[in-house]
């Protein structure tokens, strides 16, 4: 290098100064492309939560509106149909009142006790579409009040055991009508069936499972209770919220188990 001429020395650090401006160039070309990758990204997800945002927002409205017209459905029929039933029971009562015979009696009796089984209909429609009762608590309450309130009328006695860790757990309008006819039907047919003189009702919550066991002190699984309906009906209802039903014999009566996943 030192015997060079002074023009080729003059020309290999030209050229080296232009490779070495050609690759901070080059550098610098990357580097302000990834930066504008990396901001094209970032304003792209910034759109794609904006977009999300609106789509959560959307929805939130349209729950609020399903809600909202759920109570407005639920006043109507409060005040309309449940004024309407009430009505029909009273003249029936009445005109059984003023026509004693044995023929009209046994008719007015018969639109009364309708009446009275369209008013409960209505009330636990009422209730299920109520968004305020969408929690695990205010079912179980219900379903209580419904069990006692039947059993009551026999000579079958209750009993009501809750291990339920938060009763707040919302639960869906779906979920809880089909839970509460699930009941329904078990209490029904352990009425028409078992024989039985006890009936307990166990609820129980885990984080991830609401379970309701039902067990009475009757027969057991009967020929009856077998070929009827009630055990397909409860089958269906659980599993149209993807639940599970089992039959669980037992030495002293019967024990029948849904389970509804919560975190479903």
């Amino acid at each position: 290098m030192k015997q060079l001429p002074p023009e080729i020395k003059l020309t290999y650090i030209i050229a080296i100064i232009l490779m070495l401006l050609l690759v901070c160039f080059i550098i610098m070309v990357v580097f302000i492309y990834n930066k504008k990758q990396l901001i094209q990204q970032q304003e792209n997800q910034l759109k794609e939560s904006e977009f999300q945002n609106q789509l959560l927002q959307k929805e939130l409205e349209r729950q609020k509106a399903i809600q909202l017209e759920r109570e407005r459905i639920s006043q109507d029929m409060h005040d309309d149909l449940g004024a309407g039933i009430s009505a029909i029971k009273l003249q029936a009562e009445f005109l059984k009142y003023k026509m004693p015979e044995e023929s009209f009696s046994e008719d007015l009796e018969a639109i009364i006790t309708t009446s009275e089984d369209m008013n409960l209909a209505m009330r636990e429609i009422l209730w299920s579409l109520n968004s305020q009762n969408d929690t695990v608590g205010n079912f179980i309450e219900y379903t209580s009040l419904y069990v006692k309130r039947f059993l009551d009328k026999t000579n079958i006695t209750f009993q009501l055991n809750s291990n339920i860790i938060e009763k707040e757990t919302n639960l869906s309008v779906k979920a809880r009508r089909n839970l509460f006819l699930a009941v329904k039907e078990a209490v029904h047919n352990i009425y028409k069936h078992s024989q039985a003189n006890e009936v307990l009702i166990a609820f129980e919550q885990s984080e991830a499972v609401l379970s309701i066991t039902i067990s009475d002190k009757g027969i057991g699984l009967s020929d009856a209770y077998q070929k009827g309906n009630g055990m397909t009906n409860m089958s269906l209802r659980m599993e149209g919220i993807n639940g599970t039903f089992k039959v669980i014999p037992s030495q002293n009566g019967l024990q029948l188990l849904f389970v509804y996943p919560l975190q479903d």
